[in-house]
Parts: C-alpha cells; sequence; structure tokens
C-alpha cells in the first residue's frame, strides 16, 4: 500500500520533464497541486517564453518602423508609443502568473500603442490557454469593439480600411482558436491522467478485496479442517490423562487414533498451504471431500466415542455438485465437532435429504448434555463461516437451541 501510495504521488514524466508546460506538471503533481506553490519554469518554458518576447520585440519594431515613415505622427507620440511598446514587451515575462491581468491592461494599452499589438496577441494567446472562455470572450470582445476605432484613428496606408478590420478579426479569431486549442489538449491529457490514477485506485481496491476474500475462505477451510481433527485428539488426550490406569489394549487405541489424527490434521494442513502455493482450490494433491466422504467422517467421530446416527435419503447422491457435496460435508464436520466440544456423551443425528431440483438439507441435532458439561470457550467463528460458507454456494443456515435444550444446525444448499 506505501509503494503504491508513493508511486502515484510521485513526479509525473521525470524523465521528459523539460518537455512538458509547467503549468501542465503541475495540475499532473498532485503534491504541487495541493501545497499551491508557484510551479517553477522548465527548459520548454523558457524557449517558449524566449520565443514570444522576441516575437513581441519584432511586432513591435515593425510598429515602430511605421510610426517614424508616417510623419503626421507628432515626434513625442511616437516616443511615448515606443516606451509602452518596450514596457509591453519586458511584460511578456509576466503572462504565466498574471495572464488575465496582463491580457486586461494590454487591450487597451494596444488601442494607444501601435508597437504594443504583439505583447497583447501574446497576452490574448496565453488568457486562452489557461483561463475559461468566459474570460477571453471579455478580453477578446474588448479588442473587437475597439479595432473598428483603432483603424478609424490610425488607417492602414497600404490596406483599405475594411480590408485591416478583416485582416485583424480574423487574426484575433485564430489565435483565440489556437490558444483554445491548447487549452482543450492539456485538459484531455488531465482527464486521462485522473481517468487512469482512478482505473489504477480501483484495480489496487479490487486487488485488495479480492486476497480479503481469498483469506477469509482460507481461515474458514482452516477451521473446518483442523477443529474437527484436533477436537479428536483433545478428546482422546483427555481420556489418557483422566484415567492412568486403562487397560493396555485402551491405551494403544488411543494412541494409534490420536496419532492418526495429527498425520490427518498436518495432512490437511498441508493441503491448504498447497492452496495458498498453487492458488488453485482443486490443485491440492488429495481429492475434495465430497458428500459421499460422510460415512467415513461419522465413522472416524464413532472411533472418538461419539454416538452418531447417519440419516442420508439423497436421490441420486451421485449426481450431487461436487461444491454442494464439500458444503454439506464441512456443514455435517463442523456439527459434529460442536456438539463433541459442548455437549459431550449425547447421541448426534445427522441427516441428509433432498434430490435434484428440490436442493439439499443437511442437519446435525443433538440433545442437551446430561449433568454438569464444563464450558468449552468459543467465538462462534465456525458457524460465522458455515454461514459465509453456504451463502456462497447459494443456500442459507441456521443454527441455534432446540426446544428440549439441545442445538441444531439446518442448512439449504441448491441443487439444479
Amino acid at each position: 500500500m506505501t509503494g503504491d501510495k508513493a508511486a502515484q504521488t510521485a513526479p509525473v514524466f521525470t524523465g521528459r520533464r523539460w518537455f512538458f508546460p509547467s503549468a501542465l506538471l503541475h495540475e499532473l503533481d498532485p503534491d504541487a497541486a495541493r501545497s499551491g506553490r508557484r510551479p517553477r519554469r522548465t527548459a520548454r518554458d523558457w524557449v517558449v517564453d524566449f520565443s514570444c518576447f522576441v516575437l513581441a520585440v519584432l511586432v513591435g519594431l515593425l510598429g515602430a518602423e511605421s510610426l517614424n515613415d508616417n510623419h503626421a505622427v507628432p515626434h513625442a507620440l511616437a516616443v511615448a508609443d515606443q516606451v509602452l511598446g518596450a514596457l509591453s514587451c519586458a511584460a511578456v515575462w509576466l503572462r504565466r502568473r498574471w495572464p488575465l491581468a496582463l491580457a486586461a491592461v494590454m487591450a487597451p494599452v494596444s488601442f494607444v500603442s501601435e508597437t504594443s499589438g504583439g505583447a497583447a496577441m501574446i497576452a490574448l494567446f496565453t488568457l486562452a490557454v489557461h483561463r475559461p472562455f468566459r474570460y477571453v470572450l471579455w478580453v477578446g470582445g474588448a479588442h473587437a469593439v475597439s479595432v473598428p476605432l483603432y483603424f478609424w484613428w490610425r488607417p492602414d496606408p497600404d490596406l483599405p480600411y475594411l480590408a485591416s478590420l478583416l485582416l485583424f478579426v480574423v487574426l484575433v479569431v485564430a489565435i483565440v482558436g489556437w490558444g483554445m486549442f491548447v487549452r482543450s489538449k492539456r485538459q484531455l491529457m488531465l482527464s486521462l491522467r485522473d481517468r487512469a490514477r482512478r482505473a489504477e485506485t480501483e484495480a489496487r481496491l479490487r486487488a485488495e478485496q479480492a486476497q480479503r476474500l481469498a483469506r477469509e475462505a482460507i481461515a474458514r477451510e482452516m477451521h473446518d479442517v483442523l477443529a474437527h481433527r484436533l477436537t479428536l485428539l483433545s478428546v482422546h488426550a483427555g481420556a489418557l490423562e483422566f484415567r492412568p490406569d486403562a487397560p493396555r489394549e485402551e491405551v494403544a487405541r488411543a494412541a494409534g487414533v490420536i496419532r492418526e489424527s495429527a498425520h490427518e490434521a498436518l495432512q490437511d494442513l498441508r493441503e491448504i498451504i498447497g492452496v495458498l502455493r498453487a492458488g488453485d482450490s482443486d490443485d491440492t494433491g488429495r481429492p475434495q471431500p465430497t458428500l459421499a466422504a460422510l460415512d467415513t467422517l461419522v465413522a472416524e467421530s464413532r472411533q472418538a466415542g461419539m454416538k452418531v446416527t447417519l440419516d442420508q435419503r439423497v436421490t441420486g447422491p451421485a449426481g450431487v455438485p461436487a461444491s454442494v457435496g464439500r458444503t454439506a460435508y464441512r456443514i455435517a464436520q463442523e456439527g459434529l465437532t460442536n456438539a463433541r466440544k459442548h455437549a459431550p456423551g449425547t447421541e448426534v443425528t445427522v441427516s441428509v435429504t433432498g434430490g435434484p431440483g428440490e436442493g439439499l438439507t443437511v442437519t446435525v441435532r443433538n440433545p442437551a448434555p446430561e449433568g454438569d458439561v464444563p464450558r468449552v470457550p468459543g467465538a462462534g467463528q465456525g458457524l460465522i463461516g458455515l454461514t459465509e460458507r453456504a451463502a456462497l454456494a447459494g443456500g442459507t443456515l441456521e443454527h441455534g437451541p432446540t426446544p428440549d435444550g439441545g442445538f441444531a444446525v439446518r442448512a439449504r444448499l441448491p441443487w439444479a
């Protein structure tokens, strides 16, 4: 998680930052956007700004030459025009920091100063790139309104009035359109970047959710498998502890059951570890338990000293889907394990009924134990896991005390 977050907040375009505008890099960098600090000029910014400055100076020099050739303009007015033009060209370097203010100021300045025309067009282009269209509309509208008055006041000696007016309007529209195109391209890049970030975040969340679900499934499997084996160990170890004077044959039989249960528990644990390594719940090296393994489960419980009655009335048991049979087996296994821990000495009834189209019903019921039974601590995680397992199979599971003081677990599983 930490590495993913650091990768997301790292500066973008690390290898080619000089090639992109600083404003775009500022928007693409989450840390810079949150801090509010001014973006630093990249090498590209310096090249573009210097080119704009040179262009503004060249246009200003052409305007100054036109003023010098026009003897009708007073000398003082020509000098003032050129001073404003020089200041306007210098102000081009401020276009990234104050694009709206510069464009708004250049609108009246370019009306009175012919040498400021290049700087005014550059300021208008910068405004179209960095600000929404409504600001461009106001400043561009001011230029459009002043155009007829400007050419009426200072007519071009080489072009007629309408031609000059039309040429200037086309120039303004082209500059604004070019700036808006650049802005839309940058916004598209930003939107694609945001979409990529959201896709990465969603993919990470889906991966985390898949890992969490896999861990929960493995935890349920470990509980269902190992709890049964470990309770067998506990029962026989307790018998050996409280009856040290038992006959040699009984001690040997109990030791054999303990050895066999420990071996089975280790084998089941190897299966689950194999699932973790292989990532496939069916590639464990041993077949998964199905409904046909209920007889073996009941026999193991009887060998451990439990009284178990199996009532299996399933139509076509060979046709039970593997996932449904495995779920039914785990439910019966957990029910027997709980009965062995919380109601020792009672007779447990395991019934399985159903058929294709009507579903499969699994019930594990035990009466109330006689006498005082030591309370065995438990968090109920097994029953929670069974409920989730039944829900994943498309069924339901109910559990709780019975009217006679016993306990029952009843599950209904689909069987198409």
